[in-house]
Order: C-alpha cells, then structure tokens, then sequence
C-alpha cells in the first residue's frame, strides 16, 4: 500500500518563536550569558584546534616518513636532535627500519639542510641506534656534477654490514667485520681513527688553474744519483724471471700504446707507479729548484722496483736492503730532512706496504719502512698497512692516460652509452692452495649460471692482454672482486673505469685503503657482499645482484663515470688538464694540504 510522505518542514508556532526573544528581554543577563557562552564555547574550540593544526605542520615540515612492512614510521630531525628519532620504531625493541627506505633515492625522502647532513635510524637488536650516512665526493670532479643528494644506495647488501656510534667519540662509523675479542675490537678503532686522519687531509680544491696557487707550495725533487731509480729499469730483462720488463718502461713507463681501444691507452705494468709519478712531478708547475722555497720533498727512489727485482732471487737480507739503507744514510746528510725529521718528505712505493716491512718472522722484501728513520714520512702506496697513518693508499695505474679534458670526456660518453650485455663477470683465477680464498666458490657461482655471468680464467695467461680484460667489463655490470695474494686489486680500478660495478668481499680490498680517491660511502660506486657469509653459503652473489634494480645500476655507475673515474687514473705525463683533476693532481694537492696540517 503506498504511503504518501510530506516534504514540507513542520511549521513553528508564533507563540513558541516569540516566547524566547521576550524572556531575553525581559532580562539582560540571559542575552548576555547565551552570547557570551556561545563565544567562549566557540573560542574553547577553535584554540586547540588551532593548537594542533599547527603542531602537525611543524612536525611535517621536521620529517619524513618510512614504510617498513605495513607499518608507517614518522621520524623528526631538528637542530637539538642529533639524528632522526621514529616515533613509531623508537617505541618497538628490535624493530628494524631499512635503510634503503630513506635513501631511495635519497632526495624524495630525507630533509636536507645546510647545517646538517641527514641521518638514517637504523635500530638493531635490543632497539639501539645505528646510523648511515652519505657522503660528498671526494673534491671536484669536472664540469657535469651530479646531484649530490640522489646518490645511489644499494639496498640489497645492507645485512653485510653494520652503520654504528664509536662508543668513544660518539660518531658513526661503518662496520664490515665483527671483532671476535677485545684485542681486535681495538685494532679496527685504531683502522677508523687512521682514516679519519687521512680523509682530513684530503684537499677539496682544484688549486691548477687559481693565479699564485704555488706561492708557498713549492715542491722540492731530490736529484738522487742513478741507482736509485733510473739504472734499476735498465735491469728489465732480468727483473722476473718468466717476463721481460723492459717494453712496460716505455713512454714514460705508460707502456706500448694500444691502438684498438683509442686514444690514451697503454699496457701499463701495475708495478710502474714509481716511475710514472716521477715523471708526472718533475713537470709540476710548483716545482721548485731551491730548497728553501719548498714545501713538500720528494724521494725518487724506486724501491718497489729494487724489491721486485729480488723476489725471485735466492739472495741474501743484506743484499735485498743495501738500496734501502743508503738512501736512508743519504738523505740523513740533508738539512732538509733533518729540518723537520722527514715528516714533508713524501716517498712512492709502487707496491703493497708489506713488501717493505720485512721482519723476523717473514723473508719476504726489504725492511725500508721498518727502519725508524721512515716512520715520519709519507709514503703512497698502491696498498697500505691500515695501522700506519703515514702509509696512504693511491690508486693502482690502470691503462688509461688521458692527454685532454676530451680524451676523459669522449671515454665517459662511450662507457656511460655503451650496451651490457652481461650482468656478471670476473676476471681471475682461482687460489686452491688458499683455503681462506674465496674465489673457488665464486668461480663455481659463476658457471653454474652462464646466462648471467661470464668467467675470463687469467691463470693459463688469459689476462695477459689489457683488451681482453677492457672488453669483458665494459660488456659488464658488476665485476666481482674478490682478494688474491694480498686484499687490493688493480682489477677494482681497471672496473671502475670500465664503468663496471665492483663487488667488494672484503673492506680490506677499498674501503680501508684510498682515503683521497674513493668515498667514504661505498655504496655510491660498490656493492659489499661479506667474504664470510659467502664462505659459509649463505649467500648466492648471482642471485644477490640480479636483485638490483635497473635505476640502481644506472645510478651508481652514473656516479662512477661522471665522478670518480677523472680522479682514478694518471694523465700523461704530457697532457694537460683545465676542467678535471686526476689521480696524480689529488695526491699532490692533498700532499700540500696534509703539510699544512702537520707542520
């Protein structure tokens, strides 16, 4: 049955809308009651309203916000907080926030200010605070600067290791190994505190091309007597007894030219730094002729070569240290030295720190660095001793030696173009009478999946050929890294200018050695995946990268083109550069920096 429904509003009675206008004025004091508690009512409201409304604008404006799992944490920086507190984590024991959630990329997440850098909350077991941080690179690398806040992270090797506070200085420091007592607790602060020492050094300008940027930085070379150096390459035919040296001493120890890979490439030895920077310094702008004017000395005296030479020699210690004692005695004759007892001399050793510190215990090399006289100077080396602060790390020489902002420029277009159609490689051979080496296991990774990864065996002499090697990572994105006889690689720069993604196992190989030539933050140019977690299987490398992302990839080698590699590889001794800084040009730039300090 249908029913009909009114639309129209129920009428009110004259009497009962007149009936209240007449109480009120009939008495004032309820009119004004009714106004005035209408009023405050309304005020009483709107003030916390208010309040609140602009509480949750400055907390907005203070934060960023973290999705991990199904839950949303908001974390607050401000000027009195040291670092970003997670309203929602802080509250959770154990509760673990991603790094990689803040940090991908880094700009859409984390407030940046002027005054400080942003920090990420990592909350490990037992809810305490960790943090990460990213870095600047290390000075000016060439007109076409990336943005320094979208930096890649890799967000796929983040359990490798731990971002935690130095329970002394209260700063943050990136752990890779996890010390088994209180004695290497100690050793690797002692690793931290060096770096941190050496990083202040690092010189952030490009002083080449200022008017008067040699006033005060005069740069001595010492005119050694010949057998320190030159009449040591005159030995190359019998340096070793299964090469023949001679050929890598060429154009200026660069090594014979190699015309298919173009302009700038040359089969250089990765023993050759000693004479190339020799080379390289003689030609420095600041160099000075009076002993008085100088600021830094400089030792040409090639004991990497005079140690190589010995190796494999059955001879006795003295003979291996009669080079090494003489120059000690020689230079102990100079004002200069004994003037400040060594500490603006620098020498450069083209090979591992090791090499020098023979002692009772191993036959192996000279004693040059174990001498007292040596412990004031610096000394470069291609790798250090990571509980000597004097010992600083360079980059190996690679095969490339640019002569011209161009040369750098045109090789930075083609790698950063060029297609890669493996995702994996490594070149190497495996070390089965090493069972801490891990590079059977990488070997075994690497075949087992051939359609991801390419495996260029350099034991039966396959990386004799610098093309070989070239081809394999420029055709690559990641190159594993792994240590061979000693924890650094020349392979890692060889990669890097390469453009191809190291993959690092071991802190020892990078990340504790170039101080002036890498960022502190590994992960804008390399992936870390633990040496131990591989040897105990818990971890496939291949399936670990084939987890990254196409974005990540591209961003990280973005960085390692346009920004590391300039400062990875030494010019020509020839060339000239205005827009880039090389290899060679941040060591003496931090070299004179670091004198300022010291003295």
């Amino acid at each position: 049955m249908p029913v009909s429904i009114s639309k129209r509003r129920p009428r009110t009675s004259k009497k009962t809308e007149t009936e209240k206008p007449e109480a009120s004025l009939k008495d004032p004091r309820i009119g004004c009651n009714s106004i005035c508690s209408v009023f405050f009512s309304s005020l009483l409201y709107r003030v916390p309203l208010t309040i609140l409304f602009l509480f949750f604008i400055y907390l907005w404006s203070t934060s960023t916000t973290v999705i991990s799992g199904n839950v949303v944490h908001i974390c607050i920086s401000s000027r009195k907080l040291n670092d970003l507190y997670c309203l929602t984590a802080g509250t959770q024991p154990g509760l673990h926030v991603p790094v990689s959630n803040f940090t991908k990329p880094v700009s859409e997440n984390v407030i940046k200010s002027e005054e400080e850098k942003s920090v990420v909350v990592v909350l490990g077991e037992g809810g305490d605070k960790s943090f990460a941080r990213n870095e600047t690179s290390t000075g000016e690398r060439g007109s076409g600067t990336l943005d320094q806040d979208s930096k890649p992270v890799n967000e796929k090797n983040l359990d490798s290791f731990l971002v935690d506070l130095d329970s002394e200085t209260g700063e943050e420091r990136y752990r890779y190994i996890n010390s088994k007592d209180e004695d290497e607790e100690t050793a690797l602060k002692a690793v931290d505190k060096y770096l941190k020492i050496q990083r202040s050094w690092l010189s952030m300008e490009n002083n080449r091309n200022k008017q008067g940027s040699c006033e005060g930085n005069g740069i001595y070379v010492y005119d050694l007597p010949s057998r320190f150096n030159k009449d040591l390459l005159g030995e190359c035919s019998d340096m070793v007894p299964w090469a023949n040296f001679c050929s890598y001493f060429k154009n200026d120890a660069l090594g014979e030219s190699i015309e298919s890979l173009g302009k700038g490439w040359f089969r250089t030895h990765q023993y050759s730094l000693e004479p190339i920077f020799h080379s390289r310094v003689l030609k420095h702008p600041c160099r000075v002729y009076d002993e008085n004017q100088a600021k830094l000395f400089y030792v040409p005296f090639y004991g990497g070569i005079d140690v190589l030479r010995w190796h494999f020699k059955n001879v006795s210690e003295d003979v291996k240290d009669v080079l090494a004692i003489e120059v000690v005695k020689w230079l102990g004759l100079k004002q200069s030295w004994r003037k400040n007892t060594g500490k603006d001399h620098v020498f450069v050793l083209g090979k591992i720190s090791w090499d020098f510190r023979r002692n009772n215990k191993f036959s192996w090399g000279s004693s040059l660095l174990e001498m007292q006289e040596m412990k004031n100077p610096t000394k470069l080396l291609i790798e250090r001793n990571p509980w000597e602060v004097n010992d600083v790390a360079i980059p190996h020489p690679t095969f490339f030696h640019p002569k011209t902002d161009d040369d750098i420029s045109a090789w930075q277009n083609k790698i950063i173009m060029k297609h890669r159609r493996s995702l994996i490689s490594f070149a190497g051979g495996a070390r089965p009478g090493n069972p801490d080496s891990i590079r059977s296991t990488l070997i075994d990774q690497c075949r087992s999946s051939p359609d991801q990864c390419r495996f260029l065996n350099c034991t039966g002499g396959g990386c004799d050929k610098p093309e070989s090697v070239i081809d394999l990572f420029q055709d690559s994105e990641f190159c594993l890294q792994p240590p061979g006889d000693s924890p650094t690689r020349k392979s890692v720069f060889d990669s890097l200018v390469a453009g191809c993604i190291p993959v690092i196992f071991d802190p020892y190989t990078a990340y504790y050695q170039y101080t002036w030539h890498l960022p502190e933050d590994h992960r804008t140019y390399s992936v870390y995946i633990n040496k131990e977690d591989l040897k105990a299987k818990k971890v496939n490398v291949i399936k670990e990268l084939m987890s990254m992302s196409l974005r990540e990839r591209e961003d990280m080698r973005s960085y390692i083109v346009h920004e590391l590699l300039p400062g990875l590889v030494y010019g020509d001794p020839n060339g000239k550069f205005e827009r880039f800084r090389d290899a060679f040009d941040i060591t003496i730039d931090s070299l004179l920096h670091m004198i300022s300090k010291k003295l």
